[in-house]
């Protein structure tokens, strides 16, 4: 083989294709040189003289105003070396014998098969095309061209390497294209789960540099009621930014630019990016890099603050969803405390006791798979409703000062069932928990025991809704720690005694032990 593509080069049976090299380029600035980042390909072939007058033939070609960066293996096991660390390779010029008559052949089915590299070009250049068949080669090997030394002139081999260049370029433009689409489909799935919005704009800013990997920081700005523009969110090095007055005035105006309604705008070092909605004010994101971003980045950016924007309309109309159903529970709420004057101070504090000892349960990673953010948030303002129902108790039963008979007490429980069916009626059919729907579950299984011998349906262990024995925890504390129209006040110790001694039975154990974790941490209970 040695010599191979030398002598086919000096020797021009056609008169046409002798080697030449091209003529040189203008001179560019030294600058503009180095920061053009050059297109990679390696040369595999165990011919020293191959590598070297394919180095001087190519050696001033640019593509795209990029010059070319060669890489050397002489054998398939060093090619293989290389590729496993070279993963931005666009072309390889592959001999097909080295150590043995078929290294380049193997060589390519590790490429394509074992590293899973569609893209890279693959031109097998062979001296002996007797050991690899070309008809053969091609229909069984994804190569994308196949040459004879022999043919491989100066400007053929111009022709084919830019060629490859070419379709590695579309390629990878494409590859690019398909990751970012990824990216922004993951990250506004991401997003528009998110259900508060200090989160939804902290992720902002979080996938918007997860889609410009250049970028070095990313700030969310927003226009405030009075028409002034305030930082929302921050990240990398614009994370605590001092809000835009700590913006250089280039940047400054850009952002009042994109704020006012204008398009987004690309700089070198840093990008503005509009986001236009219909429920919320103006908004830009601020993106500082090195370079401004590509021609495919800017059209994927476009993209992602489309996305964002029918986020920012969603995560409006969620939160004016959850206003009304605040609204609706307080005032189901103002309505069974006016119908039981103790009401009202019991369920702002069993509220807050509910929650801590969700928070408690969600550190110490107890029901994983139910308790987490969504559920603390929920329980607090859910756990009003859990006598909702005795506006369906007369007023006679309800408010009897002594013991109440056995039919009266019959009539009494029946408030579970009817808050429950209440509150199932006023959630509709919504598929995610919601205040409402938890507070039916809560109003119909506070009363359960977790022996089973409660009521409304005599539930038992983990089949009471979590949520259910939570409260039911909390309400037994707090209504025995406090004056009620029928009995005195107890004391601590007593309340706390009687929380042990119904665990297991009254209540779930897990739930008495977070509790108590819950008066120790606050002080209401010394540690043991």
């Amino acid at each position: 083989m040695s010599g191979d593509l030398g002598d086919d080069l000096e020797d021009d049976p056609g008169g046409g294709d002798e080697l030449r090299f091209l003529e040189e380029p203008a001179e560019e600035p030294a600058a503009a040189r180095c920061a053009a980042e050059p297109w990679k390909i390696l040369i595999a072939d165990d011919d020293h003289e191959v590598h070297a007058i394919t180095r001087v033939v190519l050696s001033d070609v640019r593509f795209q105003d990029r010059p070319i960066l060669f890489l050397s293996a002489y054998s398939a096991a060093e090619a293989r070396a290389i590729l496993a660390a070279e993963r931005d390779l666009a072309a390889v010029l592959l001999d097909v014998v080295m150590e043995t008559d078929d290294a380049g052949l193997r060589l390519v089915r590790h490429i394509r098969e074992e590293l899973g590299n569609h893209a890279i070009r693959i031109i097998l250049r062979t001296g002996q095309p007797g050991q690899a068949p070309e008809r053969q080669v091609i229909a069984n090997y994804d190569i994308n061209d196949y040459k004879a030394k022999s043919e491989l002139t100066s400007q053929k081999l111009f022709t084919t390497t830019v060629a490859a260049l070419r379709s590695y370029q579309h390629i990878a433009a494409i590859e690019r294209n398909r990751q970012g689409l990824e990216t922004i489909v993951d990250s506004i799935a991401e997003l528009l789960e998110q259900r508060s919005r200090d989160r939804f704009v902290d992720g902002v800013v979080t996938q918007v540099r997860a889609l410009l990997p250049a970028a070095d920081g990313a700030a969310l700005f927003s226009l405030t009621p009075e028409g002034e523009t305030a930082l929302v969110a921050g990240s990398g090095s614009l994370t605590g930014a001092g809000g835009p007055g700590s913006l250089a005035g280039e940047v400054l105006a850009d952002l009042a630019s994109a704020l006012a309604g204008r398009h987004s705008l690309h700089r070198d070092g840093h990008s503005v990016l509009s986001l236009r909605t219909r429920h919320h004010p103006p908004a830009a994101i601020v993106l500082t890099a090195g370079r401004p971003p590509g021609e495919i980045e800017q059209r994927l950016l476009d993209i992602f603050c489309g996305k964002l924007a029918v986020g920012f309309d969603n995560l409006h109309l969620h939160e004016e969803v959850q206003r009304a159903q605040v609204a609706t529970v307080h005032a189901l709420g103002k309505l069974a405390e006016y119908k039981d004057e103790v009401t009202g101070d019991h369920v702002r504090r069993l509220g807050r006791w509910a929650t801590a000892v969700a928070r408690q349960l969600q550190a110490e990673g107890r029901f994983p798979e139910e308790v987490d953010d969504r559920f603390c948030e929920l329980i607090g303002l859910a756990s009003v409703l859990h006598d909702v129902g005795k506006v369906g108790i007369p007023d006679h039963i309800l408010r009897k000062p002594g013991k109440l008979a056995p039919d009266e007490m019959a009539t009494m429980r029946e408030h579970a069932a009817i808050g429950g069916r209440i509150l199932r009626d006023a959630a509709g059919r919504a598929s995610a928990p919601t205040y409402l729907s938890m507070g039916a579950d809560i109003a119909e299984s506070h009363h359960e025991k977790f022996d089973g011998s409660g009521y409304p349906r005599g539930l038992a262990g983990d089949a009471i809704p979590l949520a259910g024995r939570i409260v039911a925890v909390a309400d037994v504390f707090d209504a025995l720690l406090h004056r009620r129209p029928y009995k005195e006040a107890w004391e601590l110790a007593d309340v706390i005694a009687l929380l042990r001694t119904e665990s297991g039975r009254h209540f779930d154990p897990r739930v008495v032990e977070a509790f108590i974790a819950v008066l120790t941490r606050d002080g209401v209970l010394k540690a043991a």
